[in-house]
């Protein structure tokens, strides 16, 4: 509060002047003292002007922890009451009226625009700044945007002129208000003009409002001028600049372009969301495309959010689709939401196969769930799935990792009889099985004896043999 009631004799000045101004418009004759010609008592009782400093102080306290906009005016007012004391902290009731006025006022217009009283509201506005009085800009902009729902937005642009000139400075919001009525009213060009005068620096919603109105009218030249621009004021475009951006490509030049947008976006250091990666694709093939890119990029939450909307896209999911993001999921050691898409598949009378079960089990492996994984593995053998190398060699790696090498021995045993034939990758797992296990003598043996029978190659031994 002592901020807001500085005397310092520049704010006299100003507050001065002010009160001049004021009065003018009044009609009332001002002196070079200051003191009006108005009949004002000069000697007011001091219970009477100890009363009207507490209003003041109240009024200005009530605007101070209200945190609205536009109250700078209101404060240069309670300054020029305080600066127009007689050096002992008493205000003079001519200023005291001038502070109450606005308060009042702008307590009126709050109260009109509160019961939807719009029309009203507008001319007691221009009834206010007539007679010098400041508004508020929070029930302007309720104003403006009131007007601008009811399609009146000359009437809003009126509001938002007359409160420019009015001493009140309007802020981001007020314009962002106004530049929405003119764009959702199809009044681009309108919007551009407001974009162009603002006395305050646009923000990122102001962009974003101007860019959705000139792509959805198809002027996307004109709506990468404006981002050109954007970037000039150091305005930095957000995931939704680029969405609305990469979505107009998208119709206009095709996804190839719309991709160098997204690369753009990605340099610039504004990661794609899932509303992103969605206008870029609109048949199921460009959907598993995507999909696979984002699980190879570890963004494996962000392609279950785009299987789970693929439905109300028209997009049904296919076996391949969900393999896809289960092995991603599984890669990413999440194997418990891997399992639950596999439940939601069957729901979907879609078949697991192979792909999906080697992912499933791979992933049980890798976190040292072995026993659950050799149960999948059994379960889809009794569905008619045939194990492949890859399957059969997950599970030794499990195994051995857990040193419980001889019951991965007997899993190639087993992998052998069922006539899947063991790969080099099967023959490593084992060997490094043996050794992990402090039996590096018996692997190199091992090793030596595979590669006198041809299943192993001697370069690749060799490699086996330096790790050990």
């Amino acid at each position: 509060m002592d901020l807001m009631v500085s005397t310092s004799s520049a704010q006299e000045g100003f507050c001065l002047i002010q009160q001049f101004h004021r009065e003018c418009k009044r009609g009332n004759k001002l002196d070079v003292s200051g003191r009006t010609t108005r009949s004002i008592s000069s000697k007011v009782p001091l219970w009477s002007r100890k009363r009207n400093r507490l209003v003041l102080v109240s009024a200005a306290s009530k605007v101070e922890s209200s945190g609205l906009n536009g109250r700078a005016q209101k404060f240069e007012s309670l300054s020029s009451v305080h600066s127009n004391s007689n050096g002992n902290g008493h205000f003079s009731s001519v200023n005291s009226s001038f502070v109450l006025e606005d308060v009042e006022s702008n307590n009126h217009l709050r109260q009109l625009v509160r019961t939807g009283e719009l029309e009203e509201g507008f001319k007691f506005l221009e009834n206010m700044v007539y007679h010098g009085n400041v508004p508020d800009i929070i029930p302007c902009t309720t104003l403006i945007r009131g007007f601008c729902r009811m399609g009146k937005t000359r009437k809003a642009a009126k509001i938002l002129e007359v409160l420019e000139g009015s001493g009140a400075v309007p802020d981001v919001i007020t314009y962002n208000v106004m530049i929405s009525g003119y764009c959702k009213a199809g009044e681009i060009n309108n919007a551009l003009s407001v974009l162009d005068r603002m006395s305050v620096s646009p923000d990122v919603v102001t962009y974003n409002t101007i860019l959705r109105s000139l792509c959805d009218s198809g002027k996307l030249k004109q709506a990468m001028e404006v981002l050109d621009r954007m970037l000039q004021r150091d305005c930095y475009p957000d995931v939704i600049t680029y969405t609305i951006l990469i979505e107009a490509t998208c119709r206009d030049s095709g996804v190839g372009q719309a991709m160098k947008l997204l690369d753009e976006m990605r340099d610039r250091g504004c990661t794609p969301d899932v509303v992103t990666y969605n206008v870029l694709v609109n048949d199921i093939v460009t959907y598993n495309t995507m999909l696979t890119a984002l699980c190879k990029d570890g963004k494996v939450e962000d392609a279950v959010e785009i299987l789970n909307q693929l439905s109300s896209k028209g997009c049904s999911p296919v076996l391949i689709t969900y393999n896809t993001v289960i092995d991603g999921l599984a890669k990413a050691g999440k194997t418990g939401k891997a399992i639950k898409l596999l439940d939601e598949m069957r729901a979907k009378d879609l078949k697991p196969d192979t792909i999906t079960y080697s992912s499933l089990v791979g992933g049980l492996s890798r976190e040292g769930k072995v026993d659950e994984a050799i149960k999948f593995f059994h379960e889809f053998e009794r569905m008619g799935v045939r194990p492949n190398a890859v399957t059969f060699n997950s599970i030794m790696l499990g195994l051995c990792k857990t040193r419980q090498t001889d019951r991965a021995i007997d899993f190639l045993v087993y992998m052998i009889n069922r006539g899947c034939k063991p790969t080099e990758t099967s023959y490593t797992i084992l060997i490094e099985g043996l050794a992990y296990e402090g039996m590096a003598k018996e692997a190199l043996e091992l090793l030596n004896e595979l590669c006198n029978k041809g299943l192993m190659k001697r370069s690749s031994a060799e490699q086996v043999a330096g790790k050990m």
